[in-house]
């Protein structure tokens, strides 16, 4: 299992390592390097509607999954105390079904907060 490390900081930093997760609170955002070896930047904000982020005192786990649907590579994966599992491939039907239960999420999220 690929394991990762994890840094606290303000904002985040021009240059992201491989393996690392950078962690802002102040901007509510996690970022990573794609963990399939791509290259690509992984961005995850953190809110109610989106990432979760879990710090135990030792590591840090994601939730939910990370699926980088609009990479080439369209990785699926869980970081959980700062591990990698990998997570099946999805579909395009997946895919699809999942970002228009993400948007209704939000919309109803966003909708009720106003009241």
């Amino acid at each position: 299992m690929m394991k990762l490390s994890h840094k606290f900081v303000k904002s985040i930093p021009e240059h992201i390592e491989n393996g690392i997760i950078y962690i802002s609170i102040d901007y509510s955002t996690v970022i990573h390097k794609c963990c399939c070896g791509c290259g690509n930047e992984v961005v995850t904000p953190l809110s109610p509607t989106d990432w979760m982020l879990i710090f135990d005192g030792e590591t840090v786990s994601l939730y939910p999954s990370i699926g980088n649907w609009s990479f080439a590579c369209q990785s699926h994966y869980w970081i959980t105390n700062n591990e990698v599992e990998w997570a099946p491939k999805w579909t395009k039907k997946q895919i699809e079904y999942n970002r228009r239960k993400d948007e209704k999420n939000k919309k109803a999220y966003y909708k009720n907060k106003k009241r």
